[in-house]
């Protein structure tokens, strides 16, 4: 059977889209085009102009009730690191500082042990959740609170204590290696909006408005395989062009079992232009260093992707965000 001219052009336009889309996403993002999605997916002045919230506004009462009613078959999971005490050679973590100042060979009024600790928690190294005031572009916080107001006191607003009340809410697994049928990412690959739309397309999951979204990029079984090989100059994560999928969805965080942030980032002029999008641009926190590899390997069993997603942030008056232990319930 012989083509009409406009028969074949069509097939061979649907042909070269895959590549035509990979060119596109490979591209550097310009300065201008940041600065306009710092604009368009904006939330500032969506809940009044004095708003501290951010997309926590999204986890109503309503939202809580729905989300204890996933619980199935009672499964709890982690999702926190041991806090690190060390740092491996080369890397980018602060160690925590542990002193025991009683113990069992000297115990304190002869029955008690005690200690103290010091944690820089951002970084690469330990599981955190970063509050608004942890970022600033050109000036300005979440909602246009200006940046002097983080002081040698702590966060003036913004600060971690707003999200005192916790997370509790339907938390859902992006898990990309699974996607692509591979253990994990390799540092430096970047997650577009295409692989999100396949990850849905393949679980048929949707993402609902005060959700927490938790992306797996593989990183902690990269180590296990090959050695520590991530940095801030190589790491596997979200490029900025996704969050506006994101931002589409109405999630109300977004965690990453790295910096989130791809890197390079590719994109003009920004380092790590994911964090401003979500901090700055959407009131978004974000979950840092998360350990994903059980969740991943329950979400398979199962094969479901949903869960409670609960987490209690420490009230650190002034705070640019916590150490934590989320939970992922089933």
């Amino acid at each position: 059977m012989k083509l009409s001219a406009t028969c074949a052009l069509v097939i061979a336009l649907l042909v070269a889209l895959p590549t035509v889309v990979s060119a596109q996403s490979q591209a550097i993002v310009s300065s201008e085009t940041f600065e306009s999605w710092m604009s368009e997916l904006s939330n500032w002045g969506r809940w009044g102009d004095d708003d501290q919230l951010g997309t926590l506004n999204l986890i109503t009462q309503q939202k809580r009730v729905e989300a204890a009613r996933l619980v199935e078959s009672g499964v709890s999971i982690s999702l926190a690191r041991n806090l690190e005490t060390s740092a491996p050679p080369d890397s980018t973590y602060h160690p925590l500082e542990h002193k025991m100042h009683y113990t069992g060979i000297e115990p304190l009024a002869e029955m008690y042990s005690e200690d103290s600790f010091s944690l820089r928690y951002h970084g690469l190294g330990h599981s955190h959740l970063d509050a608004l005031c942890h970022v600033f572009h050109e000036g300005r916080m979440y909602n246009g609170f200006d940046q002097t107001l983080v002081t040698d006191g702590g966060c003036q607003a913004l600060s971690v204590v707003n999200s005192s009340q916790g997370f509790f809410t339907r938390g859902v697994l992006i898990d990309i290696p699974w996607l692509k049928d591979l253990p994990y990412l390799e540092p430096a690959t970047a997650i577009f909006p295409e692989d999100l739309d396949a990850w849905a397309t393949k679980t048929g999951v949707e993402i609902d408005p005060g959700d927490v979204v938790l992306i797996r990029t593989g990183r902690w079984a990269r180590p296990d395989a090959e050695g520590l090989l991530d940095t801030y100059d190589s790491l596997a994560g979200l490029h900025a062009s996704s969050v506006e999928w994101l931002r589409d969805r109405d999630v109300a965080a977004v965690g990453t079992d790295a910096g989130s942030d791809l890197l390079p980032s590719r994109v003009e002029g920004q380092w790590a232009p994911v964090h401003k999008l979500l901090l700055v641009a959407m009131g978004t926190p974000i979950f840092d260093n998360l350990d994903l590899e059980e969740l991943s390997r329950e979400a398979k069993r199962q094969g479901r992707w949903i869960f409670l997603f609960t987490v209690a942030p420490l009230r650190i008056p002034g705070g640019t965000g916590s150490p934590l232990n989320p939970i992922a319930t089933f």
